[in-house]
């Protein structure tokens, strides 16, 4: 996300079966969307059981604070719970992942290194310990156009550096330290990292410089297979070129499904799209700006720990949950 982003919009809808046991996004409290599959209803009555007993999505959004000083626990009334997590003497904070048991995988840079550090929260949303993960370690520039996808279990990071207009995708264990890392040789933005087991998707946006003004030429969701060997991410493998509007995308956990955040004629609209076939399934949802001067388009899709609820970040500054919109003009990075 880059340093003017603002948390925006969240979204209410049910993905693809197979993804999880009644899967669904929100949009700030709408009702559930029934599956597109035929044997949609059969599974969802089936897996209501094993759905309760799920850990359901957090209460809290933890947001970054603008400049990177510190971390903030948000309800979804707007309130701040608790006091602010100032950031590891030296850094700035850059991004924050959603994980199993109420915890969440943070980042903090200095000039030329990333490290990582484990948010803990209670119950009621109040942070209870910020652990460093010493062995978590990776060196390289963090800057506007960096990413970050913490896997559920919150033992895998993904992390995008740069050297110049080139990137470069670290995936780091959080227990040992142990790394991989792919480069891109040609310049080119790499964002919008998302998890489905061993693989990971993200957006490759080349560069081209028109008349002097570097611009993303296109946007297409690869995937990488993280079990292969380091080396150039070429190795990682095309699978749907995004359509006029669409700068951010991501995985379902299952790998079929693929969302995409559409800007055009003033809304924004989160398109499905089937892997195999690359072409739209279903209109997860719809939302206008409600600053009509201003150009609403995605800046970041993330999903929460479980999987099931995808927050996405829009140029107009707001942020949906649970039927509330909240105001974050002071956060640059969230997650629930």
């Amino acid at each position: 996300m880059d340093g003017s982003s603002r948390i925006g919009s969240a979204w209410k809808g049910l993905l693809p079966v197979g993804v999880a046991t009644g899967m669904a996004l929100v949009i700030g409290g709408g009702l559930d969307v029934v599956h597109h599959r035929q044997r949609a209803t059969k599974t969802e009555h089936a897996a209501k059981p094993a759905a309760k007993s799920e850990q359901t999505t957090s209460r809290f959004v933890v947001g970054v604070r603008e400049a990177g000083t510190a971390l903030l626990v948000r309800d979804f009334r707007g309130a701040d719970v608790g006091l602010p997590v100032a950031a590891p003497r030296g850094t700035r904070f850059r991004h924050v992942s959603a994980v199993k048991s109420g915890s969440f995988i943070v980042s903090s840079s200095t000039a030329r290194q990333v490290t990582f550090q484990r948010l803990k929260v209670d119950a009621n949303g109040r942070p209870t310990a910020l652990q460093p993960l010493p062995k978590a370690t990776i060196s390289g520039v963090s800057t506007a156009y960096s990413d970050q996808a913490a896997n559920p279990d919150g033992d895998r990071i993904a992390y995008v550096t740069y050297r110049g207009t080139a990137s470069r995708v670290d995936v780091v264990s959080a227990r040992t330290g142990a790394r991989k890392s792919w480069i891109t040789k040609g310049p080119a933005h790499v964002n919008s990292l998302s998890w489905a087991g061993d693989t990971l998707a993200f957006v490759w946006s080349p560069l081209r410089d028109v008349n002097g003004k570097v611009t993303e030429a296109r946007h297409q969701v690869r995937t990488l297979d993280t079990t292969v060997p380091s080396g150039d991410l070429k190795v990682s493998k095309p699978v749907l070129n995004l359509p006029k509007g669409a700068t951010k995308a991501v995985l379902t956990r299952d790998g079929r499904t693929i969302i995409a955040g559409v800007a055009q004629r003033g809304q924004v609209t989160l398109q499905a799209f089937a892997v195999g076939t690359r072409k739209p399934t279903k209109v997860i949802a719809r939302q206008k700006s409600v600053r009509p001067k201003v150009r609403l388009h995605v800046l970041r899709l993330d999903t929460d720990h479980t999987g099931r609820h995808l927050l996405a970040a829009l140029t107009d500054g707001r942020l949906y949950a649970d039927g509330t919109a909240l105001t974050a003009p002071d956060l640059t990075d969230a997650a629930w």
